[in-house]
């Protein structure tokens, strides 16, 4: 049974400008056609086929630019598909940017209670959930300060606690586990494995290949928008390896160990 799926998926970026035309041009370009610049297109992903498995682990690899993250705001709902087909069953929470859709002003309870809702969760439910919240963010009694008084460490336990609170059926994960201290990494790792044991699905985007290797059931890689291989995290990574060590890959986007 699958979680979400993607069948023959594209998205294409329209870059407009070039950042070197003088003002004369630019000046003109608005009121004659003759002088504009020609949009420019840029490909994220590239006719790209992926089933997620109900109750998985899936890390997304490879270099920077290579379309993850593209692929994670897609399953995420964040932008639709130039082409192809994008179907997610359930709740997604995703954690792309921690902390997004937090007001300053407000403090971290109402903050929780305004994101909780943004998942369709009642007033009621949030509640029900605020302990468990605020215990795993370690925030305490500054739960009721407002969030611009927070650290970055303090804002980022916070997004990372509402996002996995809220019983979504498909979390998704932009590199969000390899920020913070050890202790909170490591506190959210052992998170995800519970969630996976509960039979939430995860997709997980990160450079950390050790631990995509030992927290996912399954990797896939992705080259220049293109889905390369999938399959056991092992045997992707040695392929993302060899890749790199062929020229395949810039270096400069070398794995990490």
């Amino acid at each position: 049974m699958w979680a979400a799926q993607l069948r023959g998926v594209h998205k294409v970026f329209t870059v407009r400008g070039h950042g070197i035309v003088n003002l004369k041009v630019r000046a003109l370009a608005l009121v004659s056609a003759r002088h504009r610049e020609p949009p420019e297109t840029a490909a994220a992903l590239r006719d790209v086929d992926l089933t997620v498995r109900r109750g998985e682990c899936l890390g997304l690899i490879g270099p920077n630019g290579s379309g993850k993250s593209t692929l994670l705001r897609l399953l995420a709902g964040i932008y639709r598909p130039t082409a192809g087909e994008v179907h997610v069953a359930g709740r997604v929470a995703p954690l792309i940017e921690l902390g997004v859709g937090f007001h300053p002003e407000l403090s971290g309870r109402d903050n929780v209670h305004l994101n909780t809702s943004l998942f369709g969760l009642s007033r009621k439910e949030a509640e029900a959930r605020m302990e468990g919240i605020v215990a795993f963010a370690e925030l305490g009694h500054v739960i009721d300060r407002p969030v611009k008084t927070y650290s970055t460490g303090m804002y980022m336990r916070l997004g990372f606690a509402v996002a996995v609170h809220v019983d979504a059926d498909l979390l998704l994960l932009d590199e969000v586990l390899a920020v913070g201290d050890a202790h909170f990494q490591e506190k959210c790792r052992a998170h995800v494995r519970g969630l996976r044991a509960a039979g939430r699905t995860v997709v997980v985007v990160s450079h950390d290949l050790g631990a995509v290797e030992t927290m996912c059931d399954r990797a896939a890689l992705l080259v220049g928008g293109r889905l390369i291989e999938e399959g056991p995290p092992a045997r992707v990574i040695a392929r993302y390896h060899l890749m790199v060590r062929d020229g395949a890959v810039h270096s400069a986007a070398a794995p990490a160990v």
